[in-house]
């Protein structure tokens, strides 16, 4: 697969994924796609309506704003992206209450692609930064 397809394919993934459109999110996976949250309480899941379910429950709690790739790495069936992610959190994130803090984090995604579609996302993100974000004292606001 070509560097531009796969990117294509990413493009179409995230913004679907940002609109909150959970269905268009995953119409760009193959329908045994394994997706994995490193950390997920739920594991990997497999299949598109398991990971429409996590899409569901992310889109409910995290509002991305814009994730910059700082690093990318292709091969004939994969691509690596590093991105700095940054979105407000109006629900949980990691088991963390997010009482609509805005928070900036790394994220590390791995994408495999089969048959011209992606076949298994696996997502990295510094959990650390982002549960230090959000347990942080609120700043006193100053007049």
């Amino acid at each position: 697969m070509k560097q531009f397809e796969m990117d294509r394919l990413i493009e179409t993934h995230l913004a679907a994924e940002f609109a909150g459109d959970t269905g268009g999110a995953v119409a760009v996976y193959t329908d045994d796609v394994e997706h994995d949250v490193v950390g997920s309480p739920t594991g990997p899941v497999h299949g598109k309506a398991a990971a429409q379910g996590f899409y569901e429950y992310l889109t409910a709690n995290f509002r991305t704003e814009d994730t910059t790739p700082t690093h990318s790495y292709y091969g004939d069936d994969f691509c690596v992206i590093e991105h700095q992610a940054t979105g407000t959190v109006p629900g949980d994130f990691l088991g963390v209450p997010g009482n609509g803090r805005r928070i900036t984090f790394r994220m590390v995604h791995i994408w495999e692609f089969r048959d011209g579609l992606i076949s298994r996302e696996n997502v990295w993100l510094d959990g650390n930064s982002i549960v230090a974000q959000l347990t942080a004292p609120a700043l006193a606001a100053t007049l």
